[in-house]
């Protein structure tokens, strides 16, 4: 089992527009709602994949309840989230179809409570008993502490539990001095927690603060990626125009399923890589175009990089 925990859970809605101007009115032409928050996104590429998940974090009102109903649909895939008082936000993606551009709004999340969050710990640990890795996704809702990944990724490795992180900000910061197996940051998280806008610096120097392997979203440039077994980027054969939303996620669980499948890295790279591409060309946030990513799997360029003095 993996698994994958959301400490901001979503509703992600998405509208198609045929254009989208300011200060006008729109008829949209489909609404999608998925279960949203980065690792309920990552769950659900792995279900896809073929592999069982277990999804924690936190769910509340109204929304709270659509969200559990829909992931109950979802095949391989377990609900532990652990209710709360508050109402589990909504995330909306606004697509142009004539430009193929998203527009994203994203609510603030539910304020947890010091008891609501005592209870999260104790399910994360007792689920930690099964699982074959474990991933720490997204933002964190008001009431939760800033170091509290730090505290997560501890809880892992003293299960030996292998953990990756895809989060950012100060949260990331702290967390790194954890020394979590693997973090996925992006080109703006990544130069944030360094200082250095040059990424193959960047994801040296986020290894030397504590991260065993990073690998880094670089957008239409694909992967790159730091490990103890050396440096590689892997690119995809084209850009795709489509909703970006959760191609990060999808790049998350390519390296989650390769890693419990031991996969050799830049196997792992190549199938994050062709996710992540398909997710852009999928119609609905946070899903991917199967026939996309099996096009594109075998055509990702990997290349070793020279690693640094």
């Amino acid at each position: 089992m993996i698994l994958t925990v959301t400490l901001n859970t979503a509703l992600d809605i998405t509208y198609r527009v045929r254009s989208l101007r300011p200060h006008a009115a729109h008829r949209v032409s489909a609404v999608t709602e998925r279960p949203g928050g980065k690792g309920l996104n990552v769950a659900r590429v792995l279900s896809a994949l073929g592999h069982d998940v277990t999804v924690t974090g936190f769910t509340g009102g109204t929304t709270g309840r659509v969200v559990q109903e829909q992931l109950t649909a979802t095949p391989g895939v377990v609900d532990a989230l652990v209710p709360v008082a508050g109402a589990t936000r909504r995330t909306i993606a606004v697509v142009d179809e004539r430009s193929g551009d998203t527009t994203q709004l994203n609510e603030p999340g539910p304020a947890i409570t010091p008891g609501e969050w005592s209870a999260f710990q104790e399910v994360y640990r007792e689920l930690l008993a099964t699982a074959a890795a474990v991933a720490l996704c997204g933002s964190l809702p008001p009431g939760v502490p800033v170091g509290a990944y730090a505290g997560l990724v501890r809880t892992a490795r003293a299960a030996g539990v292998p953990v990756l992180l895809d989060t950012g900000g100060e949260p990331l910061r702290r967390a790194v001095a954890a020394r979590p197996d693997l973090i996925k940051p992006n080109a703006d998280e990544l130069a944030e927690l360094t200082g250095s806008h040059e990424p193959v610096r960047a994801t040296r120097d986020a290894r030397r603060r504590g991260a065993r392997t990073v690998v880094a979203s670089l957008g239409a440039e694909g992967l790159l990626a730091a490990t103890p077994e050396g440096h590689w980027h892997a690119v995809p054969p084209s850009r795709l125009r489509g909703n970006p939303t959760g191609a990060g996620d999808s790049a998350v669980a390519g390296l989650l399923s390769g890693l419990v499948e031991r996969l050799p890295w830049p196997d792992r790279l190549a199938r994050a890589v062709a996710l992540s591409a398909a997710t852009v060309a999928a119609p609905a946030a946070g899903e991917f175009d199967r026939g996309t990513y099996d096009r594109l799997l075998g055509q990702v360029a990997v290349t070793p990089e020279a690693s640094a003095a």
